[in-house]
């Protein structure tokens, strides 16, 4: 979310919660990609943006337009689809940006592909994701330990290694930035954090699939609380991701 408990990277000015600004301004066309409840593009509309957002999901997007109505928006674009095969033109967006969104595309070179192909030379690609060392990074470990990928899908942390993410864009991309940041998500309890994970999300997949598992299901909750124990302060559990910036060539 945009906000002090996540980066948002669409502003287009720097400050504590937002360290890696994708620059969006009046006017310009702003694509959200995997763009969830609606955080990111219902900001990107805030700045004057004309926004399309799409997700892969419909209960995501049903919630985004109820955050968008509350928010008193009803210009942004909703799309259901897939980052592997956007529905758009070549060279339709100025910005795309993805706020851990993209990161979950199970063909990493097909998804920025297609996020290239829609975005103008000269405009910007910026998404957030996380490095695998970090708090959502070992975590996605430990759940892969007991709800494996299908074969041939790589762990969505890896677009949080810089190295993975250059060669991923290569030479179609110029001015590419990596830029570290820290989250703190509110908990009273690293049990606090993990059960409000299990109510959205992909947890809550995972819980109802090891629901006939119990010994499994609490080798995973052990599991999952000794990680966030390592990242737990003062009532919240800190978090780093990495933001990416780029302009296509």
């Amino acid at each position: 979310m945009c906000s002090a408990r996540s980066p948002c990277p669409i502003s287009s000015t720097r400050s504590d919660t937002d360290p890696h600004p994708a620059g969006v301004a009046l006017g310009q066309r702003v694509l959200d990609v995997g763009c969830g409840t609606g955080v990111v593009a219902i900001t990107a509309r805030r700045a004057g943006a004309k926004v399309t957002a799409l997700d892969f999901t419909p209960e995501l997007l049903a919630h985004a337009k109820e955050n968008a109505a509350i928010a008193g928006l009803d210009d942004i674009e909703w799309k259901e689809g897939d980052v592997e095969d956007l529905p758009f033109k070549d060279g339709a967006f100025d910005i795309v940006v993805s706020q851990f969104g993209a990161m979950f595309a199970p063909r990493p070179e097909v998804a920025t592909k297609e996020m290239l192909r829609v975005l103008r030379p000269g405009g910007t690609l910026a998404f957030a994701s996380w490095p695998p060392e970090s708090l959502n990074g070992r975590l996605f470990a430990v759940v892969s330990k007991y709800l494996p990928p299908p074969a041939g899908v790589p762990p969505p942390n890896r677009w949080g290694e810089p190295a993975v993410v250059e060669q991923l864009l290569g030479r179609a991309v110029r001015d590419l930035h990596f830029e570290r940041g820290q989250i703190n998500f509110p908990a009273l309890s690293v049990q606090h954090y993990r059960t409000g994970n299990e109510k959205a999300g992909p947890m809550v997949r995972i819980v109802q699939a090891l629901e006939k598992e119990p010994a499994k299901l609490v080798g995973l909750r052990t599991e999952y609380d000794g990680v966030a124990s390592s990242f737990f302060r003062e009532n919240a559990i800190v978090g780093e991701y990495l933001l990416t910036r780029a302009v296509k060539a």
